[in-house]
C-alpha cells in the first residue's frame, strides 16, 4: 500500500501526488491531507478513477483510504 503525505500543500498538488501514486497500479492507497478542499478534490478524483474512498479525521489531519 502506497502512502502519500500531502499535508501543507495547496490544490492541485494533493491531487497530483495522488495521481502519481496511482500510476503504480496498486489497489490501496493512503493519502494524508490537512484541509477539506484537498479532501474533497482527492476524493472526487479517486472516485472517478474507480476507487472507493473512506475519510477518517485524525486531529487536524484527514486520512483518505482509497481501495479498488
Amino acid at each position: 500500500m502506497k502512502k502519500v503525505d500531502a499535508r501543507g500543500l495547496s490544490c492541485p498538488e494533493p491531487v497530483i501526488r495522488a495521481k502519481n501514486a496511482m500510476e503504480s497500479g496498486d489497489k490501496e492507497y493512503e493519502i494524508l491531507v490537512d484541509n477539506v478542499v484537498a479532501k474533497e478534490n482527492v476524493s472526487r478524483f479517486a472516485t472517478h478513477q474507480g476507487y472507493q474512498v473512506q475519510a477518517t479525521e485524525q486531529g487536524d489531519d484527514i486520512l483518505l483510504k482509497l481501495t479498488k
